[in-house]
């Protein structure tokens, strides 16, 4: 049975990322509430002022991303970008995506619900730094 083991150098290993974008419970919640009323959806978060600096909610089919465009990672199934110079502001934090009471912004599928879609964030360490998940861009 010992002879069935095999040993791995630990540079070998498999390595386990830090995601950039995380979400609260009441995130994915309403979340699930969108995507049953409208299906599958996508994030945005483009920048500037106002509105444009909130994470706003598409339906997938229906949002076109640019070629300025990164993918920090998938959050509940949907997957969250980012305009490039804004990631240059937020590529040192993780950020997790959660709901407050409010409007939403412009054309945002959860303005119905009486709640807004809102990012928080915190600083990575050295070493998640390190071992962050692989951005992807447009093609």
């Amino acid at each position: 049975m010992l002879e069935d083991i095999i040993l791995m150098e630990p540079d070998t290993l498999p390595k386990t990322f830090v995601p950039r974008i995380t979400a609260t419970f009441d995130a994915m919640e309403l979340l699930d509430v969108i995507r049953a009323a409208h299906g599958p959806v996508v994030f945005h978060q483009s920048g500037g002022c106002c509105d444009g600096s909130q994470p706003m909610c598409f339906l997938k089919d229906e949002f076109r991303m640019g070629t300025q465009d990164v993918r920090l990672g998938v959050v509940d199934g949907a997957e969250f970008w980012m305009h490039q110079e804004q990631f240059e502001y937020w590529k040192h934090c993780q950020l997790t995506l959660d709901v407050v009471p409010g409007r939403g912004s412009s054309f945002s599928l959860e303005i119905p619900y009486g709640k807004r879609f809102h990012i928080r964030s915190r600083m990575f360490t050295e070493a998640e730094l390190e071992q962050l998940t692989p951005l992807a861009y447009t093609e």
